[in-house]
C-alpha cells in the first residue's frame, strides 16, 4: 500500500531532475553567465500579446471544472477591486508569464504568489512561524514568477490603501531587493542549513520598522494564539454529541455530498503510515460540513471534519479539492503526477518549514483512472475528484499578515520576500540564483518596472470582467471581444 502521508522522492517535473554535484565557485560561476543570456533588466517586459488569450475565456474555461451554484459568489469577489481580481485570476497571469523573459532557474514555486497567500501559522511546538500557506497552483517553474505575481499584488494593494504611484512602485523594489539579500544570506549556508531555515513570526514583528505596526501586531499575535484552544468556533459547545456549526452561505451542509466526504475522509484515513494510524486510530469522524474558501478556489469542493475520541476531544480536518495546476500547461513537461493532491502536499513539504503532519491526499476515484466499486453510485462530477488534506487552519492567525499589511505594508513585503526567497532556496540553487540576481539593484528595478505594467493591465481586464459579468448571469458570461 502507497502511505500518501510520504512525502515523494519523485520531482513534480522533469526540470527537477537529478544532476551532477557542482561546488559552490561552479554554481556561482554558471549564475553569473546567465545574465548574458537572459539580462536581468529583460525582465521588466510587459505588453500583452497579440494573441493573448481573453481572461474571462479561461476564467469560463476554468468554470467548467467547478461547482456551478458557487460560481456567482467567484465573480462577486473577484468583483470587489483590481487586487481581488487579480487572486481569482491565477490563471491568466500564468498564460501571460509564459510569454515574458524566463531566467531557466527553476524552483518548486508557489504559482498562486500574492501577498494574501502568506501568514502565519502554529508549528507542532506552539511556535508561531510566517511562510506562505496557499499551495493550490504549487508547480515546477521559473523563480521570478512568483517575484512578478507577488510584485504586482503590492501595487495593487498599495493603491488600493491610498499610496501614491510612486510609494506602490517603491513597495514591489523593496520586496524583489529584500529577496535578493535574503537569497545571497541563503546561498552562503548548507543545504541542511536551508531545509532547517524558518521565520519565527514574533522576531520578525520585533524588527519591524514601523513602530505603530509593531506593537499593533504583537497585541494582534498574542490575542489570536488563544483562539486556537478554542476550536475557531467551528464546535457547537455540546459536550454530549459534538458537531459542526453552520454559517451560512460561507458554512453550510450539503446532504447529497455527505456520503462522498465521509468516503473520501476514510480513504485518506486508510492509506496513513503506520505512525500516523497511531494517532488516528483514537478518532472517529462525527460530523462533515461545507466551506467555501477564498477567492481563486470559489467552486472547488472543501469540506471540513470533526474528529472526535471517545471522551468528545476535538481534531479537525480539511478536504479540498485539487485541480491541475494553472502553471501547469506552460513550465515544461512534468512527470505523472498519481493525484493532484499529491502534487499540493509535495509542494507544500517542500516549500515550507513546518508543515502541517496531517497532509496527505485522497480521491473519488480509482488509481487506475477507472472507478471504484465504491464509487459507483457517485454523481459524474463527483466521480473524478482529487483532494489534498490537512489540518484546519486558523483563518485568524493565518491573516494576521493582512490586516497588519494595511497600515505596514514596507515591512509585509519585506517578510514576504525573505519567506519566498527561502522557500525557493530549498529546491532551488541559491547559489546559482543569488550569482543571476547580483546585489539585486538591477533586478529589483525590473520587477518594479513589471509589477507597475501589469498592475495596469490587471485593472484593465478588472474594467472588462465587471462590465461582461455585471450585464450577464456568471454562468452564461463570455468572453469579450
Amino acid at each position: 500500500m502507497r502511505h500518501n502521508s510520504l512525502m515523494t522522492t519523485a520531482p513534480i517535473s522533469a526540470a527537477a531532475a537529478p544532476s551532477p554535484l557542482l561546488s559552490r565557485k561552479e554554481r556561482h560561476k554558471k549564475g553569473q553567465a546567465l545574465r548574458q543570456l537572459v539580462s536581468r533588466s529583460s525582465h521588466a517586459e510587459w505588453s500583452p500579446a497579440r494573441n493573448r488569450s481573453d481572461p474571462l475565456a479561461l476564467l469560463t474555461q476554468q468554470n467548467t471544472h467547478r461547482i456551478t451554484s458557487l460560481i456567482p459568489v467567484r465573480y462577486e469577489r473577484m468583483r470587489a477591486s483590481p487586487f481581488a481580481f487579480l487572486r481569482g485570476a491565477a490563471i491568466v497571469m500564468a498564460a501571460d508569464l509564459a510569454g515574458t523573459p524566463t531566467s531557466g532557474l527553476t524552483v518548486q514555486a508557489c504559482g498562486d504568489c500574492h501577498l494574501a497567500n502568506f501568514g502565519s501559522y502554529a508549528s507542532p511546538e506552539g511556535i508561531p512561524v510566517f511562510d506562505i500557506n496557499d499551495f493550490d497552483e504549487t508547480f515546477r517553474a521559473p523563480f521570478e514568477w512568483d517575484i512578478k505575481r507577488l510584485g504586482t499584488s503590492f501595487v495593487l494593494a498599495g493603491l488600493e490603501t491610498g499610496l501614491s504611484s510612486h510609494r506602490a512602485h517603491a513597495l514591489a523594489e523593496i520586496m524583489a531587493q529584500t529577496y535578493s539579500t535574503e537569497m545571497r544570506r541563503l546561498s552562503q549556508l548548507s543545504p541542511l542549513q536551508v531545509w532547517l531555515n524558518r521565520i519565527d513570526l514574533k522576531n520578525a514583528i520585533a524588527h519591524f520598522e514601523d513602530a505603530k505596526t509593531r506593537r499593533a501586531t504583537e497585541t494582534l499575535l498574542k490575542t489570536r494564539l488563544d483562539s486556537i484552544k478554542t476550536g475557531f468556533g467551528l464546535i457547537a459547545d455540546d459536550r454530549n454529541a459534538p458537531s459542526l456549526h453552520e454559517k451560512p452561505p460561507l458554512v453550510m451542509r450539503l446532504p447529497d455530498q455527505d456520503d462522498a466526504t465521509r468516503q473520501a475522509f476514510a480513504r485518506y484515513v486508510a492509506t496513513q503510515p503506520p505512525e500516523r494510524l497511531a494517532l488516528l486510530k483514537h478518532y472517529a469522524l462525527r460530523d462533515v460540513i461545507f466551506k467555501v474558501v477564498g477567492v481563486g478556489s470559489v467552486g472547488t469542493f472543501c469540506a471540513i471534519g470533526l474528529f472526535t475520541t471517545a471522551d468528545n476531544e476535538p481534531l479537525l480536518l480539511q478536504i479540498k479539492e485539487s485541480q491541475e495546476s494553472v502553471l501547469a500547461p506552460y513550465a515544461g513537461p512534468a512527470v505523472h503526477i498519481h493525484n493532484q493532491g499529491e502534487r499540493v502536499v509535495t509542494g507544500q513539504r517542500i516549500m515550507q518549514a513546518v508543515s502541517d503532519s496531517f497532509l496527505g491526499w485522497t480521491h473519488s476515484i480509482g488509481d487506475d483512472g477507472e472507478l471504484s466499486e465504491d464509487d459507483a453510485h457517485l454523481p459524474e462530477n463527483e466521480s473524478r475528484r482529487q483532494f489534498y488534506v490537512r489540518r484546519v487552519k486558523d483563518t485568524r492567525l493565518a491573516a494576521i499578515g493582512a490586516d497588519f499589511a494595511q497600515e505596514g505594508l514596507k515591512d509585509y513585503a519585506k517578510l514576504c520576500a525573505r519567506a519566498l526567497a527561502r522557500a525557493h532556496a530549498r529546491s532551488g540553487d541559491p547559489v546559482t540564483i543569488s550569482a543571476y540576481l547580483g546585489k539585486g539593484a538591477s533586478f529589483s528595478a525590473a520587477i518594479a518596472a513589471f509589477s507597475v505594467a501589469y498592475a495596469a493591465q490587471t485593472k484593465k481586464d478588472w474594467k472588462n470582467f465587471v462590465a461582461v459579468t455585471t450585464s450577464k448571469p456568471a454562468s452564461s458570461a463570455k468572453a469579450s471581444s
